[in-house]
């Protein structure tokens, strides 16, 4: 007992002694240059990216002001904002500063205007991170020009049998190999810097020059995972993965022809990404899985949701989505036409309660639209349908029931100003946004989302993406 107890007081010591090593990091920013200004951080990963992290505002020229950010947070890229007035009647005027955050304590010295000029901005003499990425963009720029100039040069050649072009081939292999290797002992000799996880995305893989531009496609696809470590775990925290990710699915998605041929290709894509990243770190794994789960839910495509499943079952894929993957496909087995669409209550705005299983309309079939003011796609549909509901006939069609997922003050405001453009509509907002009982008995994960459902009998006719599907499914009944 006395043992367990022993135990039990050295895990709650190790847990404090963790708990005060990893401390907040301060950034202290000397404002110059202009009368004042703001001062916004905002990360550039995670859920809450792009949104403000901490903010000053009042900032006088000459003032220093200090952001504490949170341990958890770190290491991480951010973008340092400064909204400023060169004088005190000028109108705020932003500049944007991209910069990393580690394990250092920061100084900056800044002048808003020039915020990205060396000679008008700059850190403390002993700063690692930003220095070591202003060293390493200089240095490599000029490492891969000569690269790129022999690649570009070869591409457009128009005698590859010729011995000069195979010359220029051997020439070409020789610098790739070169600059790669370079890339990959400047990742090695700078690891203890969270900026030098950044550099490998700057390795040129393999690409086979002397054949068709088909060939060349195949060689980029095959190559294209060359030279990253997908063991490294803080490559997540980096800003190049989704970017160099995106850079892998455009491909694919050039050779889409078709919206069929578009959800096979990408369906695809993410089985070859996600074998790559399955042997190595966990999280990468995991990263990779959600990367993909946000792509083809975005395009709502069926066959790759589908295609997670293997790996959301496996125990090694440290997923952050993992629930809202189950759902969806869960979603895809019992919400599909034929079977009954799930029932619910909502409050009217006096008070009353409408039950959906109960409104029967004046119309064979009532339309569940789920969306959000604040949704650039829900808007453009929106719109679509209020131009073809107001032509005639069509209002005898179907009833449209609106289920707002706006949450905040202002996704509110925008909502009740935009349904006093939508009469005839049957409006609601369910409490909780995305997370309210009615979203999640209809697997909503994001907006819009349709459902065309038989008012006689409640059930779904319809699961469209657009207008013309609605339309077409209408016409189908």
């Amino acid at each position: 007992m006395n043992l367990k107890i022993l135990f039990l007081t050295f895990n709650l010591i190790t847990l404090q002694i963790s708990n005060c090593l990893a401390q907040d990091i301060k950034l202290k920013v000397y404002l110059r240059g202009v009368y004042e200004s703001k001062i916004t951080l905002l990360p550039l990963i995670g859920t809450n990216a792009l949104k403000p992290l901490l903010e000053r505002t009042g900032i006088r020229k000459g003032e220093t002001v200090t952001l504490s950010v949170p341990n958890d947070k770190l290491p991480g890229e951010f973008v340092l904002r400064f909204d400023y007035k060169e004088k005190e009647t000028s109108t705020p005027y932003p500049s944007e500063k991209h910069i990393f955050i580690s394990d250092q304590n920061l100084e900056l010295w800044v002048n808003p205007p020039y915020c990205n000029n060396n000679d008008s901005t700059w850190f403390q003499k002993d700063e690692k991170e930003n220095n070591l990425f202003v060293q390493f963009n200089k240095e490599n720029g000029k490492q891969k020009a000569q690269v790129g100039l022999l690649q570009n040069f070869l591409l457009n050649y128009d005698d590859p049998q010729s011995t000069f072009y195979q010359k220029g081939i051997a020439e070409y292999e020789k610098r790739r190999s070169q600059y790669n290797q370079w890339i990959i002992e400047q990742s090695t000799q700078n690891k203890s810097l969270f900026v030098s996880h950044t550099f490998r995305f700057q390795y040129i893989p393999q690409i086979a020059l002397k054949g068709s531009e088909a060939d060349k496609i195949r060689s980029v696809l095959a190559h294209y995972f060359d030279g990253i470590d997908f063991t490294d775990s803080l490559i997540i925290k980096t800003t190049n993965l989704k970017e160099w990710m995106n850079g892998y699915v455009n491909i694919y998605g050039a050779m889409s022809k078709t919206e069929a041929l578009r959800d096979s290709l990408f369906t695809l894509a993410g089985k070859n990404a996600i074998e790559r990243t399955r042997s190595g770190n966990p999280k990468v794994y995991g990263w990779m899985v959600d990367y993909f789960y946000a792509g083809y839910e975005a395009y709502n495509i069926k066959k790759g949701m589908t295609m997670l499943q293997e790996y959301i079952d496996d125990p090694n894929c440290l997923t952050s989505k993992k629930q809202q993957i189950i759902k969806r496909l869960e979603s895809m087995t019992k919400l599909v036409v034929g079977t009954p669409a799930p029932d619910f209550n909502l409050s009217n705005i006096d008070g009353s309660v409408f039950n959906f299983h109960a409104y029967k309309g004046t119309t064979k079939y009532k339309l569940l639209l789920f969306w959000s003011a604040d949704c650039e796609h829900c808007q453009q549909l929106v719109k679509e349908i209020k131009q073809w509901y107001n032509e005639t006939g069509n209002k005898e069609k179907l009833d449209i029931i609106a289920v707002s997922l706006d949450e905040t003050e202002s996704e509110i405001k925008k909502w009740e100003s935009t349904i006093i453009g939508l009469p005839g509509w049957k409006h609601f907002r369910a409490k909780g946004g995305i997370n309210a009982t009615v979203a999640n008995d209809y697997a909503i994960l994001s907006t819009p989302v349709m459902f065309l459902v038989d008012n006689k009998h409640n059930t779904i006719m319809g699961i469209p993406d657009t207008l013309q599907q609605l339309i077409k499914d209408l016409r189908s009944h």
